[in-house]
């Protein structure tokens, strides 16, 4: 289901990485992490470094890039293309930098960055420094990482802010509290900081004011970036339940039945329907990726209902998403209910998409604010 970015590096490493990704899907689940060995691979490949610039030896790519690296590796693995999301997204901060902190921190090739924008903790002044403490969940993708970012509370000189300060993981305790139903193989536990030094050069506002860097990419709103990696997973994966799926109508049939899933009526109009709605989301979001994009290029800055434009297409993604693979999961019969089908991970790391912060439900409340001219904070869109 790729389009326009089909010849483009990262895309082909993400195909190259797919058959691992999706034969060690049961073993991701079990160790409830993506293992070392994996990410070390997916680090290789240069799939953590889609948004890192290009002067710090990254990809530095557009967006549609960015979502169809995203889509290729749901689709093998949602888990794997979560982590991938996290580390890419991670690497932000670098264009907001002082530029030799920024490469001391970012410019490592092999870099696997995690990150948590919640300013769950508590960063007071020493100097030229802050001592940092506090504790935070959906610490997705740490135990593979170097570097980390943690939102906290700071003080400034202009009163207190969110910042995000960025950490070597080595220093931080990481927390076993991943027992959960979707996406399991994140390793999304709870991540520690007590009284850790953190030089202020180290951290920057959470607002993600006026960046260093000068590309286009830079100038993209960064929770449009963040939405789109979340909306990417759940397209990848409900491709790849769709796919599932096909493969298990073409060969099942009901107890007692000549006929395959596949030859039923009723099936077959479900799984088209299903089909064309995913697509119809894709093209959607496809469309105000372009646009914002276009914007980012021309102008720099985007309006506060383009932003918003694109946040609604990449919600409407992860919902719809949801939907099909609860259609896929509902044909499925009782085959469905073992852990060992893939189409039951699918449906249980579709709904844990839906549940991030940014395509939550909640989420269409602030849009639809916006398209209804309401006072709105824009400060998360």
């Amino acid at each position: 289901m790729t389009t326009a970015s089909k010849s483009h590096p990262l895309i082909s490493a993400a195909k190259a990485l797919a058959p691992e990704l999706s034969a060690r899907a049961a073993e991701m689940d079990a160790a409830r992490r993506l293992p070392a060995d994996l990410a070390a691979s997916m680090a290789k490949a240069g799939v953590f470094r889609a948004l890192t610039p290009k002067h710090l030896g990254g990809f530095e790519a557009a967006p549609q890039v960015f979502m169809e690296m995203l889509e290729e590796l749901a689709r093998a693995n949602a888990s794997a293309a979560w982590c991938a999301m996290i580390g890419t997204t991670a690497v932000l901060p670098a264009a907001h930098m002082d530029p030799d902190m920024a490469a001391e921190i970012f410019s490592a090739p092999d870099l696997i960055a995690a990150g948590i924008f919640a300013p769950m903790g508590r960063a007071v002044s020493d100097g030229n420094d802050y001592i940092l403490s506090g504790r935070w969940p959906w610490g997705s993708g740490a135990a593979n990482s170097q570097w980390i970012g943690l939102g906290a509370i700071a003080d400034t000189d202009n009163g207190k802010e969110a910042r995000m300060l960025m950490v070597p993981t080595e220093q931080v305790e990481l927390l076993d509290t991943w027992h959960v139903a979707g996406l399991r193989g994140t390793g999304s536990g709870d991540v520690v900081a007590t009284n850790i030094r953190v030089p202020k050069a180290r951290s920057i506002a959470a607002r993600f004011n006026t960046p260093r860097e000068r590309g286009a990419l830079y100038t993209f709103p960064p929770f449009g970036l963040l939405g789109i990696g979340v909306a990417s997973a759940a397209l990848g994966n409900a491709v790849g339940a769709l796919e599932e799926f096909h493969a298990l109508a073409m060969a099942k049939k009901n107890s007692g039945s000549t006929r395959t899933l596949a030859e039923r009526p009723a099936v077959q109009a479900q799984y088209a329907k299903a089909a064309a709605s995913l697509k119809a989301a894709r093209a959607y979001m496809v469309e105000e990726i372009a646009l914002t994009w276009a914007q980012a290029q021309a102008a720099g800055a985007q309006s506060l209902e383009r932003r918003a434009a694109l946040r609604l297409a990449c919600s409407h993604m992860a919902r719809t998403a949801a939907d099909v693979c609860a259609a896929v999961y509902d044909m499925g019969g009782g085959t469905v209910l073992y852990e060992t089908s893939p189409i039951q991970r699918r449906f249980r790391d579709a709904h844990a998409i839906t549940q991030h912060i940014v395509t939550a439900p909640a989420s269409f409340e602030l849009f639809g604010r916006v398209l209804f001219g309401q006072p709105t904070t824009g400060g998360m869109i």
